[in-house]
């Protein structure tokens, strides 16, 4: 067994590589660029090597500068992660010449399927059913058109050495292959060095399911199971789960062996994902092969017990499987929350900026519920704008699907992130979406069912009611809290009033509020002055505490606590709302209170996200349609193109290509 391994990556897969490596006695090195000095991997690290600039292509992307690092740390062994080099052939063929093992397949096997144009060509020829496309490299923007017209809208473009959702666009026309095509070869270029694309058929409806498989090198293949990768926005995964909630054990079973077989046929031996895109008659096509761990392998690892790093460095030593196929064993129910900087109400753009405050749930196993969190930030980190936006992988296990997604729920609401937007609220509502907890699901779900993007999530019904409970037991202890000050005023003992009037946006909830011998007693009032049965809440809260957890009736909740002037930001079920708590009297008062409107910046074009200006389209004076491109700003990796809203003439630009933009910084102004 190796005694150091080094691992070419960063953030919560480093991390996750260490946890493994440290378990099984093996020192670790980590590689860092200069903006991941002060990054948690190489303060988990045994050893860090400093290995370039900000920027991956400078950095991470360097093999020469990852082979020094072997070499001067005395490393035996490289564990690629995902993405960056960890399916370019050219890295284990650079390691070999320089006797370090690579923690992964062999350089044929990466050739063979990890480039997504050769992986479709090496799928024909061994009849495997794929989606129709043409496979080969694509010269220009003219051919790219005559191509998706030939195979029929809608058409996918998408990166030959791609990952991660970057470099791929859907187009449904003409113009949009060509605007696609340039975009998804600039993402390309940028973000593996690799600007090739190629083009297939856009399935309708389909649903992304993909099967784990383990091999050695001694010819020895086995599949894990599958995962169900459906829930995604701009061919990005946001939410995993497994298995699948849409396969039966003869489709499972069919298309693990023919996972197997395909890797069989390009002697793989390592562990990898063989991609599916399933029609909702479990129907299934071969999408692509990703020679690597896929960046959702914990839910595989939570049903299957299964630890896939400690499986791939036995491999790459040149230990023989120890599992047989019967012995894979799926067990309950794990779904996965990618957590990202990104800001959810301005269409999921990224967020970057310094964390400061990050309090993930507790990890723990209790009572058949398992929370797990991968991460690679710590609190008073940066999110910086060179690397891809995820914080973390939240992933919950239990005994049924319900119950995992009860369990995500519960671990979304105790999990806390300030000083940077995040897609937590998002995450948060879609536990609490019906089509989502029936399994009603295609990779079209985040599209279909929020067609005008997301937007803040009113309270109402029993999520309403539970915030409103919260916010009268938080002011209850509060109130109690300042009867206990020293030095106050001698005389007649304050009596409290119990009844409290909650304002939660423009929801008004009458309630009477009292302490019992289990917690605080709340009772909700209708409109004629009846006050209901009592809800006791139990918490051991105390006041600047983040996070109000406890039992409401004798479900357990969380909600989120920010204090403002004379109230707080509670946070619950995807619902982020300002409370307030009155006695009847102020709340008469504040009934009459006027309603302060925001700024008009209609005429504005505002930066909606931090990032980089890399084009400006228009000119001051130019007369602009509605949809008519802007600018390009690039934040992440990912180019995004800022469009007119309406009609319009440039009365001024206020900056140029190559400046750095923070959120809502104003790029034009219009006449």
């Amino acid at each position: 067994m190796f005694k150091r391994i080094l691992i070419a990556n960063r953030g919560e897969i480093a991390c996750r590589i260490i946890k493994t490596a440290r378990r099984m006695g093996i020192e670790t090195v980590a590689v860092y660029s200069e903006a991941d000095r002060d990054a948690l991997h190489v303060e988990m690290a045994d050893q860090a090597v400093a290995i370039g600039p900000p920027a991956a292509a400078q950095s991470y992307l360097v093999i020469d500068k990852i082979v020094e690092a072997c070499r001067a740390t005395g490393a035996e062994a490289v564990h690629p992660g995902y993405g960056f080099l960890s399916e370019r052939e050219a890295f284990p063929e650079a390691l070999a010449k320089a006797g370090v093992v690579f923690i992964g397949p062999n350089p044929k096997a990466i050739a063979a399927m990890g480039d997504k144009i050769e992986s479709k060509k090496a799928a024909a020829r061994a009849k495997v059913s794929t989606v129709p496309g043409h496979l080969g490299v694509i010269e220009d923007d003219a051919q790219a058109v005559k191509i998706a017209e030939e195979i029929g809208f809608p058409v996918m473009i998408k990166a030959s050495a791609g990952g991660g959702g970057k470099g791929m666009r859907i187009a449904h026309s003409k113009a949009e292959v060509a605007e696609g095509y340039a975009r998804a070869k600039s993402e390309a270029k940028s973000s593996f060095g690799d600007d090739r694309v190629f083009i297939e058929k856009f399935i309708v409806n389909p649903r992304h399911i993909e099967i784990q498989v383990l091999g050695d090198k001694h010819g020895n293949v086995i599949y894990l199971g599958e995962r169900e990768c459906s829930i995604q926005r701009r061919n990005q995964k946001v939410v995993e789960e497994a298995p699948s909630p849409l396969l039966d054990e003869a489709t499972r079973k069919k298309m693990g062996e023919q996972a197997v077989a395909l890797a069989k046929a390009v002697g793989y031996d390592s562990a990898g994902t063989v991609e599916f895109v399933a029609g909702q008659d479990k129907s299934f096509f071969f999408l692509e092969m990703n020679t690597r761990l896929q960046v959702e392998h914990p839910v595989t690892e939570l049903i299957t017990g299964i630890d896939l790093v400690e499986q791939m460095i036995r491999v790459a030593a040149g230990e023989p499987l120890k599992l047989k196929q019967g012995d894979v064993k799926l067990t309950g129910w794990a779904v996965e929350s990618r957590v990202y900087a990104e800001d959810p109400y301005r269409n999921f753009l990224p967020s970057t900026g310094r964390l400061t405050r990050y309090r993930p749930p507790a990890e723990a196993s209790v009572g058949g519920i398992t929370v797990r969190n991968d991460t690679g930030v710590t609190e008073g980190g940066e999110i910086s704008i060179h690397y891809d936006p995820m914080i973390a992988k939240l992933v919950t296990h239990a005994p049924t699907r319900a119950a995992a997604v009860a369990a995500q729920s519960n671990a979304l609401d105790a999990f806390v992130i300030d000083g940077i937007r995040h897609n937590i609220p998002f995450l948060s509502a879609l536990m609490q979406h019906k089509r989502w907890q029936e399994g009603r699901l295609s990779t079209g779900f985040i599209a279909e069912e929020y067609p005008d993007g997301f937007h803040p999530v009113k309270p109402a019904g029993a999520t309403a009611e539970v915030i409103g409970a919260v916010a009268a037991a938080i002011d209850h202890v509060l109130g109690e809290r300042k009867r206990r000050i020293s030095g106050q005023m001698n005389g007649r003992t304050v009596t409290r009033e119990r009844r409290r009037a909650v304002q939660l946006d423009e929801m008004w909830l009458t309630l009477d509020v009292s302490r019992d011998a289990q917690g605080i007693a709340v009772q909700f009032v209708d409109t004629n002055g009846t006050a209901g049965p009592a809800r006791v809440l139990i918490s051991g809260w105390q006041p600047g505490e983040p996070v109000w957890s406890g039992f409401v009736h004798g479900q357990p909740v969380s909600v989120q606590v920010r204090p403002i002037l004379n109230g707080f930001v509670l946070s619950h079920r995807g619902v982020e709302t300002k409370a307030y708590v009155y006695t009847e009297l102020e709340a008469t008062s504040a009934k009459l209170m006027p309603i302060k409107l925001p700024p008009d910046t209609g005429k504005m074009l505002l930066c909606p996200m931090p990032g980089l200006v890399r084009s400006i389209a228009v000119t001051e004076g130019q007369e602009v349609k509605a949809g008519e491109a802007l600018a390009i700003v690039e934040a992440m990796k990912m180019e995004n193109v800022l469009r007119a809203e309406r009609d319009a003439t440039v009365k001024a630009i206020k900056v140029k290509p190559g400046d750095s933009l923070a959120v809502d910084a104003v790029i034009m102004e219009f006449a």
